[in-house]
């Protein structure tokens, strides 16, 4: 019964994280890094009391964190705004792919460096390297969360610009990661070992078809979300989700399915350009898959912290040989990697100095890194490598998203770079125009106050637009000079309602012996803040006043 301890405290947690979660606005460091804290004591919680005993299955945890990463990769893709975006992609992606390479390069160096003059002992350039891979990249969740939660509106771009890059950068870092762990996997292999051409070609392996099977998929996938309708509720997000799963797999296995294991495709990188495509595509019910991807990779992000915990070991966090290179590393990586990569790539663009300044402190690391470290110990086993790979890196990542996460609003705003002239939420593709507008319908009858009248006479609010008119069989697109004759239907666009968080709907079914039946709405005395909004009557909608009257068999 291990299993069922486990799916109670998993339950716990989720249900503990979607609660802090309405008031972790009001705290100054990332929710993310709360998360993280959750998933450490209760790792810590499930070791005392041995329910889950000692959990450091690295191989299970590299699965379930792996399929997780997939949905959040994915949804850094299908959230990007490319319209937005386009101006700078050149730039952001630049910085995804060379920028995340110099940056493991310059980190592997100083790791190498940093190990030589620790006591603990040096290591090689391999281990190093495998380092800097794993550690590279930008956490697309911890800047997406900061960007959103503080509403951080940058100048010159730069919130498109952070987006595309930390949205994009996570294939890269795997690859090198999965090339770093080969090399020291063949190594370690009797007669083993990779030569400088099969490093070359599984490289370009991985990018090639990862971005053939990424844009290939994302064709099919918008084509048959177009051309063939669902005739089940949601069918469209379940197969964008259907879809999300066959591009990470297909150039995944590509090597198995063909017996030769160097045509391997980064699945990564696939189902990042396949989001792209798909989010950036006009295709029904978007907005819903924003909605529900939107969740599915907070409970993503919430199972891989709640599994980070169970396989950190707080007081190998703070052990000398972890803590100290820890700190070093991401002081190296924050204050000289970083900055001296982005001011190389940006610098010929002619990007400003404060924007150089932001981008270089944007650069959180998150649970990419520690997933890359999990498989990484998991390929190579724990025993492998001369220094604790997931400890060093878990501390970094919580350092990061502490320190550079908490002031990234307040370092934002001291090299002026923030903005007033639009919103940072259009960078993200559940922001669109044209799907802020709901419309609704008015039936102009004999004694309506706008029978007879001009629609530029007719008392309106400033914010309704009347679009059409359905008048009998014709149908009408007005102007302000059209007159409203009695009988028509105006269908009128109104701007949506957003802020749903402060009330809640319910229904009511209003059967024989209902205390409501007969009654008008006037004499329901209903509790105060509590109003009777629509009446479901004969499979038609009413929209009631105080003088309607509940009859049964209807829905409130």
């Amino acid at each position: 019964m291990d299993y069922v301890y486990m799916l109670l405290v998993i339950g716990a947690v989720i249900a503990l994280c979607i609660f802090i979660n309405r008031i972790t606005d009001k705290l100054k460091v990332p929710s993310l890094l709360l998360f993280i804290g959750l998933g450490i004591v209760f790792g810590l919680l499930a070791r005392v009391t041995g329910l889950m005993g000692n959990f450091t299955d690295y191989n299970l945890g590299n699965i379930v964190c792996s399929i997780c990463l997939v949905f959040v990769i994915f949804y850094g893709g299908f959230g990007t705004n490319f319209k937005e975006a386009r101006p700078v992609a050149g730039r952001a992606l630049l910085l995804s792919f060379a920028g995340t390479a110099l940056t493991a390069g310059l980190v592997g160096v100083g790791v190498w460096c940093i190990f030589q003059l620790l006591p603990f002992g040096g290591i090689g350039w391999v281990e190093s390297m495998l380092i800097g891979s794993v550690i590279c990249s930008t956490d697309a969740a911890s800047v997406f969360n900061i960007l959103r939660s503080r509403r951080l509106n940058l100048k010159y771009r730069t919130s498109s610009l952070l987006e595309m890059e930390s949205g994009s950068n996570d294939p890269m870092s795997y690859m090198l990661t999965v090339v770093f762990t080969s090399v020291l996997a063949a190594n370690g292999a009797a007669g083993g070992g990779m030569g400088a051409g099969e490093i070359v070609g599984m490289l370009f392996s991985q990018v090639g078809f990862g971005a053939l099977f990424g844009v290939g998929l994302g064709f099919l996938g918008i084509f048959i979300l177009k051309r063939f309708p669902f005739n089940m509720g949601q069918g469209g997000t379940i197969f964008v989700v259907a879809v999300a799963l066959v591009t990470y797999a297909l150039p995944s296995l590509l090597g198995e399915i063909t017996g030769v294991p160097a045509l391997a495709g980064n699945g990564y990188l696939a189902v990042y350009i396949c989001g792209i495509m798909l989010g950036n595509a006009r295709i029904s019910q978007k907005r819903d898959c924003v909605h529900f991807f939107d969740a599915l990779t907070n409970v993503a992000q919430m199972l891989i912290f709640f599994l980070l915990g169970l396989l950190a070991t707080p007081e190998y966090l703070i052990r000398p040989e972890v803590l100290l290179p820890a700190l070093l590393i991401f002081v190296f990586m924050t204050l000289i990697a970083r900055p001296v990569t982005v001011t190389g790539l940006l610098a010929p663009f002619r990007a400003k100095p404060n924007q150089i300044a932001v981008v270089s402190w944007a650069g959180l690391r998150g649970v990419a890194s520690i997933v890359f470290a999990i498989y990484a110990i998991s390929t190579l086993g724990e025993n492998a490598l001369p220094y604790d790979l997931f400890s060093i890196i878990f501390v970094i990542v919580i350092i990061s998203i502490a320190l550079q996460g908490s002031l990234l609003p307040f370092f934002s705003k001291k090299v002026h770079m923030l903005g007033d002239n639009d919103n940072v939420l259009r960078t993200f593709t559940d922001y669109q125009d044209e799907t802020d507008v709901r419309f609704v319908k008015v039936v102009v009858g004999e004694n309506h106050p706008w029978a007879g009248r001009q629609l530029k006479n007719c008392v309106m609010p400033h914010e309704f637009l009347v679009v059409l008119i359905l008048r009998g069989n014709e149908t009408v697109v007005p102007n302000g000079n059209t007159v409203v004759h009695p009988g028509d239907l105006l269908v009128t666009a109104a701007p949506e309602f957003e802020n749903r968080e402060s009330f809640g709907m319910f229904e009511e079914y209003i059967g024989k012996n209902h205390p409501w039946e007969g009654k008008k709405v006037r004499e329901l005395g209903l509790p105060a803040g509590t109003l009777v909004a629509m009446i479901k009557r004969g499979g038609g909608t009413v929209i009631p006043y105080g003088a309607t009257r509940m009859l049964p068999d209807a829905v409130q």
